[in-house]
């Protein structure tokens, strides 16, 4: 019988990003920190340099071993603790009397999960660059095929896919700035003791705990109490939300894209291997979309417990501890295995363009009535007057099952002011597509821009 639980062990999740999150890492974060704590002390005196180097020497899988740090915790039921004295026992000399010397726990906890969301944000933004270039050369290469737009799941006036596209790049554009803005506040850990102050580090507290930070490319609270302030893992996790409802948003084009009376767009599919349905077998069913979509859910529902763990009795208690063993690793390795699936989805997306102009062409021209009516302005036609003059023919058209074109020729006094040519003109989605095919272009320069890349 297999012994995995969750999902996340043997369905869901990449491998560089489920190693950030690991048992055995989350220990040699732990030990890191230790180490820049000991070498802090040895540059400002406090031990011998010879001391931290062993501290640094033992901090290393290889000597301490996990099992051995279980088996302490057995007895101190302290995780931490356990770790420390397992340094500790490895130390030669005199050097284990100064492991984790005037720190406190959560010092060591709050500053090694700065170094995994460091990792794991990072490994984030590649994930992003990589799906802006994806978006990017979908969008230059469907600049100009035509696609009815839709609101209130309507047919509204046409747009190109391109355009459609584009408007994904931009919330992926904002995305990115809002990753880095954020990693600057969630990559902050702590050096201050048991309730903030650094009484126990003495008068060189200030400098270790800025010595600590600048070891391991961090930043610090500044006011800490017992942890470091848990406002950070909340703007955190409420971007991670953010973004993964972004792809949820595109997943769901994709899905109603994809649905037989639409048919416009479609997931890759391998049409020798891949199995839609175990009964129905004609099948080719969205189900990386679906997928991603379902996985956004279970990232979101990840912000109320956060939420609730900002919320410390006094300078801390333990309340947050075992949620956010749950939160960090998850909304990491589902957002990864999320971007992973939508690069896949939209760098094969399959795109019927003779589809997407017949169904255009199954509205019988109801769609191009704004265009016809912002035309007869230019013709000296009152805007409200247009309206009314369109709104009434695309009734009759709408009823008689007929095409807008030949109701609107039928009105004399339309005909007088307007020619049959520009009517006509007016009646091609093609010539009403406004600044969609330049916004392509922006968007996609802009990407080429941010990443310093040729799309």
């Amino acid at each position: 019988m297999t012994s995995n639980l969750c999902p996340l062990d043997y369905r869901y999740g990449r491998a560089d990003m489920k190693a950030i999150f690991y048992e055995e890492s989350r220990l040699q974060y732990q030990m890191d920190v230790e180490a820049a704590l000991a070498r802090a002390h040895a540059s400002l005196g406090t031990i011998t340099k010879e001391e931290a180097a062993e501290i640094s020497r033992v901090a290393n899988l290889d000597i301490v071993k996990i099992d051995r740090v279980k088996e302490i915790e057995k007895d101190t039921r302290h995780d931490l603790m356990a770790m420390v004295k397992a340094m500790t026992e490895q130390c030669e000399g005199d050097a284990g009397k100064y492991v984790h010397y005037g720190a406190t726990s959560n010092d060591i906890v709050d500053t090694a999960t700065a170094l995994q969301i460091k990792s794991a944000i990072e490994l984030i933004q590649a994930d992003v660059d990589t799906f802006l270039v994806t978006l990017s050369k979908l969008a230059k290469r469907e600049r100009d095929t035509l696609e009815i737009g839709r609101t209130h799941a309507q047919f509204a006036i046409p747009i190109t896919f391109g355009f459609k596209i584009s408007g994904y790049i931009a919330e992926m554009l904002r995305h990115r700035e809002r990753l880095i803005e954020t990693k600057r506040r969630a990559c902050a850990g702590k050096m201050a003791g048991a309730v903030g102050t650094g009484a126990a580090l003495g008068k060189n507290f200030f400098q270790i705990q800025e010595m600590v930070m600048e070891d391991l490319g961090l930043t610090y609270e500044p006011a800490a109490t017992q942890v470091v302030g848990r406002d950070r893992y909340t703007e955190l996790v409420c971007l991670i939300a953010n973004i993964a409802t972004s792809l949820e948003r595109y997943g769901t084009e994709v899905r109603n894209l994809q649905r037989s009376e639409i048919a416009e767009a479609a997931e890759p599919f391998d049409v020798k291997k891949q199995v839609g349905s175990s009964t129905m077998a004609q099948k080719r069913n969205p189900m990386m979309s679906e997928n991603v979509c379902g996985l956004a859910r279970i990232v979101r529902s990840m912000v109320t417990p956060t939420f609730e763990s900002q919320v410390l009795w006094h300078e801390r208690d333990l309340s947050n501890s075992s949620a956010e063993r749950f939160v960090l690793p998850h909304i990491f390795v589902l957002l990864d295995e999320m971007f992973h699936k939508m690069n896949e989805v939209f760098s094969g997306l399959t795109v019927n363009s003779d589809r997407m102009l017949k169904n255009i062409e199954s509205s019988r021209g109801l769609v191009m009535a704004e265009s016809v009516m912002m035309k007869m302005t230019e013709f000296g036609v009152g805007r409200q007057d247009a309206h009314e003059i369109v709104r009434s023919s695309s009734m009759i058209a709408e009823d008689e099952d007929r095409q807008l074109v030949d109701v609107l020729l039928e009105n004399k006094e339309l005909t007088k002011m307007m020619p049959e040519a520009e009517i006509r003109s007016a009646m091609d989605p093609a010539n009403y597509t406004g600044g969609a095919k330049e916004i392509v272009d922006k968007m996609v320069a802009e990407v080429e821009k941010t990443l310093n890349v040729k799309v």
